[in-house]
């Protein structure tokens, strides 16, 4: 049976869930016009299109029945980071394991883009993305560390509560196709600016094999019990928050000062002439 090689020692750790939430905006470049195509697609100058995902992994402990080599099973996924399917915009994840495991290389070629192994220790999976010939035809290379033990080394681990570490980020990508953009639009996975009402965008073309395609959110994941809950809500509110503490202790520190400024300040010496 295939096992996970150890890049750190496994640690008797508490049962704490974790999640580690990392925000950034990666912009993707211009993909290439394809020059043999009879009706060449307009690009969409100054707009962007928004694609927010989460990707991590999800480790549960095996309790009783876990072994020296078999100690946790994990999952590692990208998703939509409100549970939409992505399929829309990728086309493939491809997830890079550890040289030790059997075919370390996984291609998944259909949402929900994740797949699932077990082992006992921890280790850098590297998770690349494809896109739809319509959407960018550069690849997207994401790094995440697996992680099987809680920070809080406490107690033991319990089989219930896993340990989650999950990533938020947004693919940005700019100057669209007009024909993507058309395809798009009306996609809850997807953040679109508005046109002008005026503006004229081709008929909608369905991705290649679209029908074939199986239900590809992840709204009823059975691990959606322990998805971090993404928001703009929740970061507004985590930013006011963050920004009213810090101008909290800028007044503290203020005061502090004006204490010490109206302290008497100690007579310097006369100097001998």
């Amino acid at each position: 049976m295939p096992h996970t090689p150890s890049l750190s020692s496994p640690r008797n750790q508490s049962d704490v869930s974790e999640s580690a939430i990392k925000l950034q905006r990666l912009v993707m470049g211009r993909s290439t016009d394809d020059p043999e195509k009879k009706i060449p697609n307009r690009r969409l100058k100054d707009v962007e299109i928004c694609v927010p995902i989460s990707y991590g992994t999800i480790s549960f402990w095996l309790g009783r029945k876990a072994s020296e080599s078999q100690s946790h099973k994990w999952t590692v996924y990208v998703r939509g980071a409100t549970n939409e399917d992505l399929g829309v915009v990728i086309r493939r994840a491809v997830f890079q394991l550890h040289p030790s495991f059997n075919n370390p290389m996984r291609v998944v070629d259909s949402p929900p883009f994740e797949l699932s192994e077990s082992g006992w220790g921890e280790f850098e999976i590297a998770i690349t993305l494809y896109f739809h010939s319509d959407v960018c035809d550069k690849q997207l290379d994401l790094f995440h560390h697996l992680k099987l033990y809680p920070e809080d080394e406490s107690g033991p681990q319990s089989t219930k509560k896993p340990v989650v570490v999950e990533s938020y980020n947004e693919i940005v990508f700019p100057d669209p196709l007009d024909s993507f953009f058309a395809r798009v639009k009306d996609h809850p996975a997807v953040i679109v600016p508005r046109l002008p009402a005026s503006f004229n965008l081709p008929a909608p073309v369905p991705i290649e094999n679209a029908k074939e395609k199986k239900r590809g959110d992840t709204k009823d994941h059975p691990l959606n019990l322990w998805f971090v809950n993404f928001s703009e809500a929740d970061e507004l509110l985590k930013l006011a928050t963050a920004r009213q503490q810090v101008q909290a202790h800028i007044v503290k520190l203020r005061r502090q000062l004006s204490v010490i400024d109206g302290l008497p300040r100690p007579l310097k010496p006369a100097s001998d002439e």
